[in-house]
């Protein structure tokens, strides 16, 4: 009977709230972790837990047979990748790299050509959906691009990861279905909000709606998920900044506009998240864009009055 084979070395570049959780996933599954952060304090959230840490992105690179980033934009991930200490300066290059940032498709097909033409290295462009807890718990949602080859490589493990992994098909096709997950998420938010003040204000039992709703047309998860947290005003601590996904629905604009697309809905989304930010709630979680509509609500009230 032949011996089990080794799990591969994982390097983990990017300890933020979402990297944090799926660092502390991989080292309950068993997996050895190298880990940098551009700000070293957060790695202290994970070395408790077994991370190595380490002193740059080329040195995880170094350590590691699969390479995960999980930062903030494309500049990150150029940041992290191609500098002089990031990873295609490693002394030996991983065999591949999973991107679980957000990233714009056309940028990320360039840089995976680049880093594969340096050091040979295959990519795979993974953004998430779903938040820390279903990170932590292997319940997220990953949208890969990737060759078929490497998705094979990649998927044992983003399997372990994730509730949900689906290869939508060549590098950039994971950043291009994320920008799809964004457009419904980000108007999502906006018609949870509006749904709540309607049964709000109309006087039925605002927190049954999901309960009553369940199984039809209607049901969602942003209904299950995302209405009662609205409902109940549950908005601390944040687990995403309105600001954030004010900037991915911008995304989302440019790339219909790009596409030569005119799409009102996720443009009124735009403007919702403008103003609601605009009002000083950058840092605020983005279901709390309830509270545009409260304001608005006493505005028009106290202009009546």
């Amino acid at each position: 009977m032949s011996a089990p084979a080794a799990r591969p070395r994982i390097g983990f570049i990017g300890i933020g709230i979402m990297g944090e959780a799926m660092v502390r996933r991989l080292l309950d599954l068993g997996y050895p972790v190298t880990a940098w952060n551009l700000e070293p304090e957060r790695l202290d959230t994970v070395a408790p837990h077994g991370a190595i840490a380490a002193e740059s992105p080329a040195a995880v690179a170094a350590a590691s047979d699969i390479v995960m980033l999980c930062v903030l934009h494309m500049q990150a991930v150029e940041r992290c990748v191609f500098t002089e200490d990031g990873v295609a300066a490693a002394g030996r290059g991983p065999s591949l790299l999973i991107d679980f940032s957000t990233a714009d498709p056309e940028g990320t097909r360039q840089a995976a050509a680049k880093l594969k033409e340096l050091t040979g290295t295959g990519w795979i462009d993974a953004p998430v959906s779903g938040g820390p807890h279903l990170a932590r718990t292997g319940g997220m949602t990953v949208m890969a691009g990737g060759s078929e080859a490497d998705f094979a490589e990649a998927k044992p493990i983003l399997d372990q990861m994730a509730g949900n992994v689906t290869l939508m098909g060549p590098v950039g096709a994971g950043q291009t279905t994320k920008i799809l997950n964004q457009a419904i998420v980000g108007t999502g938010y906006v018609v949870m909000a509006e749904a709540l003040m309607l049964a709000e204000a109309a006087g039925i039992d605002a927190a049954r709606l999901p309960q009553c709703l369940a199984g039809g047309h209607a049901d969602s998860s942003l209904l299950q998920r995302l209405y009662p947290q609205m409902q109940q005003r549950a908005f601390e601590p944040p687990s995403s900044y309105a600001r954030q996904l004010l900037k991915d629905l911008k995304a989302v604009s440019a790339f219909a506009q790009d596409l030569g697309l005119d799409l009102k809905v996720i443009e009124q989304g735009v403007q919702r998240y403008k103003d609601y930010v605009a009002l000083g709630h950058e840092m605020s979680d983005s279901a709390a864009v309830v509270k545009l509509y409260e304001h608005d609500a006493a505005t028009r009230t106290a202009n009546r009055s």
